[in-house]
């Protein structure tokens, strides 16, 4: 109904305008000064029947488009290359800031002298656009939340996966909202050159010729054909960027991006999945990997000493629980041990390649939902490379089924389709625990994964990790003692 009611009062100030046009129009009574709007249609309609209406329009933006489509992709590769490498963009900085300040005016003339008229709208609408993407672009990918990139450094993901899971949702709204604003200034500026430079069979020529004969009414009817081919070749093109950007080959079968809209409480019925679980069933593992020793590791932050001569042996097989209280540096030690920081003295040796890590916030991926989160944390690809810590030879579906399996022990059904966004933070903690006891890692961290969980869930979440270990090497910090107990570990303290 609210829909109804705002087409309706869209509608009644649109005949309101209309009606101010055509009395200023009667009040003129000169169709030189001002055109009214019946006159307007009729020319209007009179181009329509041009035979060669739709080669002007069609060869406007051909011109358009191939400049405005370059300038897009010439502007990601450099922002690109600029975010990667900062001397691209100090290099290219000055030449940014001559494209935005030097008039338009200037650039057509220039060009009409090196190039002349043929390709000038095409290399005035990059000239525009490019600017405005690259700058984007840029400022896109350095909101990137460098604690995902850390996330993805831990798990070792893919440079695919880094791209489509962590770039591009960070990078896509500057980009779209970059293509909004240089859509309709790639259209300005390129009719703008056309009648500079006289673009034969143009719509910018059009303009000029209504000019030289004082045809106001012609005037008014070519500016309203440019106003909606602009409108659909921007529509259209943003409709393809949406597509585009939601588009991710990764990960494998069954994973989708939940509405995310959809809210996602937690709920108390379990009758459904209870009938679905089933154990592991498998036999105990013990990893191949031999042991984890950190050897005199020192570790200051602005001259104030975290780690000092700090040493450390974790055996294969072995479960270790580093207590100690909340800022006494355990985090500092995961990091160190990752490669996330870098001690300032000491060594580390024997750390396996595949970790595994929970750490102190959840670092998920906001707009995916947590089957998807654990899929991305798995090296192991589906078929192209049997799980050393799971069942063998499945299949990229039959990964995905596994996983909803697995997640369905410590998690509601309902919600694992959900973007985790939309998750209560218990929820959203055990799916991070889920990504890293499913990565198929030799060498599991865990940084505090049972904070924001009630006693239930604790200890639901316990059995699951004491059932999944399959002996791995597994370290936790934690600063409840209990917790020693209830995973059978060994003490470290800082």
């Amino acid at each position: 109904m609210k829909g109804t009611h705002r087409r309706i009062r869209k509608t009644i100030i649109l005949v309101f305008w209309l009606g101010v046009w055509q009395a200023a129009a009667a009040l003129t009574d000169n169709a030189i000064l001002l055109a009214g709007p019946v006159l307007v249609l009729h020319a209007f309609v009179g181009n329509l029947q041009r035979p060669d209406f739709f080669h002007i329009v069609l060869h406007s933006m051909a011109g358009i488009g191939q400049g405005f489509f370059m300038a897009l992709f010439a502007g990601m590769l450099f922002g690109s290359a600029g975010y990667c490498m900062a001397w691209v963009e100090e290099a290219l900085a000055p030449v940014m800031a001559a494209l935005k300040s030097v008039p338009v005016a200037s650039f057509v003339v220039l060009l009409l002298i090196w190039f002349g008229a043929g390709r000038l709208t095409a290399l005035i609408s990059f000239l525009i656009v490019f600017p405005n993407v690259f700058v984007n672009t840029i400022a896109g990918l350095k909101s990137t939340d460098r604690k995902l990139l850390e996330m993805s450094h831990v798990f070792g993901m893919s440079r695919a996966r880094k791209l489509f899971y962590i770039y591009m949702p960070a990078l896509m709204p500057y980009l779209g909202s970059c293509l909004k604003i240089s859509l309709g200034m790639s259209w300005k500026s390129g009719v703008a050159a056309e009648i500079i430079g006289l673009s034969e069979s143009s719509l910018g020529e059009q303009l000029y010729m209504s000019k030289i004969y004082l045809d106001t009414a012609g005037l008014f009817a070519w500016t309203v054909t440019i106003v909606l081919v602009s409108f659909l070749f921007e529509k259209a093109v943003l409709w393809l960027f949406q597509r585009i950007a939601a588009w991710r080959p990764y990960p494998a079968c069954g994973v989708r991006i939940g509405s995310p809209d959809a809210p996602c409480p937690e709920r108390n019925g379990r009758a459904g999945r209870e009938n679905r679980r089933r154990e592991s069933g498998r036999d105990e593992k013990i990893a191949a990997h031999g042991s984890v020793r950190m050897l005199h590791v020192d570790k200051a932050y602005n001259g104030r000493p975290v780690l000092q001569d700090y040493n450390l042996t974790m055996e294969a097989g072995g479960r270790y629980l580093l207590l100690a209280p909340s800022g006494a540096g355990k985090t500092t030690l995961l990091k160190i041990l990752t490669g996330l920081e870098e001690a300032d003295r000491g060594k580390i040796e024997g750390m396996p390649d595949r970790i595994g890590m929970v750490f102190q916030e959840d670092r998920l991926c906001e707009e995916y939902d947590a089957v998807c989160n654990i899929l991305l944390g798995m090296k192991a690809g589906g078929g192209r490379r049997p799980l050393r810590y799971g069942p063998e030879g499945l299949t990229g579906k039959q990964l995905t089924e596994y996983v909803q399996e697995q997640a369905a022990r410590i998690l509601p059904e309902e919600c694992l389709t959900n973007p985790v966004k939309n998750l209560s933070g218990g929820m959203r903690r055990r799916v991070a625990l889920l990504r890293a006891l499913l990565s198929d890692a030799d060498l599991l961290i865990f940084d505090e994964p049972f904070s924001g969980l009630d006693e239930e869930n604790r200890a639901r979440c316990a059995r699951y990790l004491m059932e999944n270990l399959q002996g791995r090497m597994f370290l936790m910090s934690t600063h409840r003692e209990e917790d020693a107990d209830l995973l059978q570990a060994s003490k470290v303290r800082l």
